[in-house]
C-alpha cells in the first residue's frame, strides 16, 4: 500500500485529510460488509454499480442529517471535506456514534441546518469566481 506524503502544515489541511482517510476507511468497510452480507467473499466477485447508490456519482458521497425523528439524505461532493463547518459536523458524528456506525455516514443536525452549511459553502465558493455547485438531493 503506497503511504501519503503531507507537505501542507496547515492544522485545517491535516484535520482535513485525517477526517477523509477516516470516512473513505468507513465508506470501504461499509461496502466490504455489504458484499460479505451478500454472499460475495472476493473482490472480483461483484460488479462495483451494485454497492454505491446510482444516484452517487464519482466524487460524491451520501450522508444523512438526522436530528430526533427528523432524517434527510444528501448527496455532496467530496470537496465537501474540505468545509471548516461540514468538517466540525463530522466530528460531532465521530463522538456521537463513533466511526463504528452501521449503515450510512449519519451527522447529528437537522436537514436545514446541513443544507444551510452546503449551501453557504457554495455560495462563498461562486462569489470567488470559483463556481463549486454542491449536489445535494433530499429523501
Amino acid at each position: 500500500m503506497s503511504t501519503l506524503k503531507i507537505r501542507s502544515k496547515k492544522p485545517d489541511d491535516i484535520r482535513g485529510l485525517v477526517t477523509l482517510r477516516l470516512l473513505i476507511r468507513k465508506l470501504v468497510r461499509r461496502g466490504l460488509s455489504i458484499l460479505s452480507a451478500r454472499g460475495f467473499h472476493h473482490h472480483n466477485d461483484f460488479d462495483e454499480a451494485t454497492v454505491v447508490p446510482e444516484d452517487v456519482k464519482e466524487g460524491h458521497f451520501a450522508v444523512f442529517a438526522v436530528k430526533g425523528k427528523e432524517a434527510e439524505r444528501f448527496v455532496v461532493k467530496l470537496e465537501s471535506l474540505q468545509n471548516p463547518e461540514f468538517l466540525r459536523l463530522l466530528e460531532e458524528a465521530e463522538e456521537e456514534y463513533g466511526f463504528e456506525q452501521k449503515g450510512a455516514l449519519a451527522l447529528p443536525c437537522r436537514p436545514e441546518e446541513l443544507h444551510k452549511i452546503l449551501e453557504n459553502r457554495r455560495e462563498k465558493n461562486s462569489s470567488n469566481n470559483n463556481i463549486n455547485l454542491t449536489v445535494i438531493q433530499g429523501y
